[in-house]
């Protein structure tokens, strides 16, 4: 199993603790697919580790079942030896137990927001028909190649702004300066229809030609950006069957950061 799988099957076993997993003495329960000294591993669990191995590319068999199980396993092993060994209580056993609880509780708040909030197939349809809609006559879809830097304050976004207009190249101050994961690779978004970028980015995009960067820093909720166009093309708008999916997942997004904003706007957020 993959490094991923060990975190997840850590995750899944700190978080069956926090909701007092069953013991049995006799004989496991209905739902159980093994007990490791008494902690019941159930199915449930089971199923988690598998979607997880799915989703890096394995193939569902009765190997990859055992394979999990057998983490799972393990896994209860290492737990309950540190408990004995006295880490359970560690300064840093808390603060990743922590950790693991606060991503866990997170990522249940959003599956649960979307579960009261969900997105309908007339939601999709109607996505579907607004995109269409503003393509305007000629019915094309412009995409846009696109890279950007992304910087904490205005000041440091003039900055590298003033690099770029003095000659430097945008890939060389990317790799510089943005604090965004792709700055080792110079800043390269790839290919984007303004309909999905923000309104700030989409509004600033659609204005330049080919090779220019926007001539001013644009402000995001999460910091600064510069973006440089690097390319432009047209191509016919896919069908509504090839395009729910991607517009289902574009709505998730939506409502996630909707959820979000919402969030930070009554929060009291102090950064350092």
């Amino acid at each position: 199993m993959k490094q991923s799988v060990m975190r997840l099957a850590l995750a899944m076993l700190f978080l069956a603790s926090l909701m007092n997993a069953a013991h049995s003495q006799s004989g496991l329960p209905v739902n159980a697919a093994a007990s490791v000294n008494g902690l019941i591993i159930g199915n449930d669990m089971v199923e988690q580790g598998i979607q997880a191995a799915l989703a890096q590319g394995q193939k569902d068999s009765p190997e990859l079942r055992n394979a999990v199980l057998s983490k799972l396993i393990e896994v209860s092993l290492l737990s309950q030896q540190a408990e004995k060994d006295g880490l359970g209580n560690s300064e840093k056993a808390n603060r990743q137990l922590a950790f693991i609880r606060q991503n866990y509780l997170a990522d249940l708040e959003l599956s649960t927001f979307l579960a009261q909030n969900p997105i309908t197939d007339s939601d999709v349809q109607t996505e579907y028909n607004r995109e269409i809609a503003s393509l305007g006559p000629q019915g094309m879809i412009v995409e846009y190649k696109v890279s950007d830097i992304a910087v904490a304050t205005e000041t440091e976004a003039q900055a590298a702004l003033a690099r770029i207009k003095k000659g430097e190249s945008f890939d060389k101050v990317a790799r510089s300066v943005s604090l965004a994961p792709n700055k080792v690779q110079g800043g390269a978004v790839g290919w984007v229809q303004a309909g999905q970028t923000l309104p700030q980015i989409a509004q600033v995009l659609t204005t330049l030609n080919k090779g220019q960067v926007s001539p001013a820093p644009i402000q995001m909720p999460q910091g600064w950006y510069l973006i440089k166009l690097e390319d432009k093309k047209s191509s016919k708008p896919p069908t509504f069957e090839q395009a729910k999916v991607a517009i289902r997942n574009g709505l998730i997004q939506k409502k996630q950061f909707e959820l979000l904003n919402k969030l930070r706007q009554t929060a009291n957020i102090v950064v350092q």
